[in-house]
């Protein structure tokens, strides 16, 4: 006994589990932009890990090196090498958050986080320290002044990405404009 299923349906269960990102990009995704394929697949590999430390960076800043700044500069370091692998394709042009809302983000918790103490008749940037104990890490320190690093994070996490999406479709339209101009209609090399 066979179930026929409606059209829609059956499309929808082909394709539910298929991954939504490629793991690596198509011939036809690729824009003017030269593959390496060995630098495609080292990055499945790096990119998460640089975050990683990205976000230890930002949790060890108040009693270790590291802050908001650096964490930030190390994640925007992983973005660029995700572009410089990829191109404008690996989701810099089509991303769901774009680039001006992170850094609006950063600068709105950045102000709040410097604020927020004077509502307690404490100076502007006071910053306190609670201990909370956790059953399998032990008692941990956690600083206010972490919503400021976060804060500073997105925002430099931000300028980062805005740069490489502007500058990169800059670098992209003009060898698209000097590949138009070569191939000018009526030209014997066409």
């Amino acid at each position: 006994m066979t179930v026929s299923r409606p059209e829609g349906a059956q499309l929808w269960w082909d394709t539910c589990d298929r991954p939504r990102e490629h793991w690596l990009m198509r011939e036809s995704e690729q824009t003017r932009w030269p593959r390496s394929l060995l630098l495609e697949v080292c990055l499945r590999i790096v990119f998460p890990t640089v975050l990683l430390v990205a976000v230890y960076l930002l949790f060890a800043g108040h009693t270790r090196a590291g802050g908001g700044f650096s964490a930030g500069l190390v994640a925007g370091l992983a973005f660029v090498l995700r572009y410089v692998a990829g191109g404008s394709v690996t989701g810099l042009r089509s991303s769901r958050v774009q680039p001006p809302v992170v850094i609006g983000c950063g600068l709105v918790v950045v102000v709040a986080s410097a604020i927020v103490p004077v509502f307690f008749g404490l100076p502007v940037l006071s910053s306190a320290i609670w201990t909370v104990d956790v059953p399998l890490l032990g008692s941990l320190k956690i600083a206010t002044s972490l919503a400021f690093d976060t804060g500073v994070f997105l925002l430099i996490v931000g300028v980062v990405l805005n740069l490489l999406r502007t500058l990169g479709e800059g670098i992209q339209l003009g060898e698209l404009e000097s590949e138009l101009n070569d191939h000018q209609p009526g030209d014997a090399s066409t």
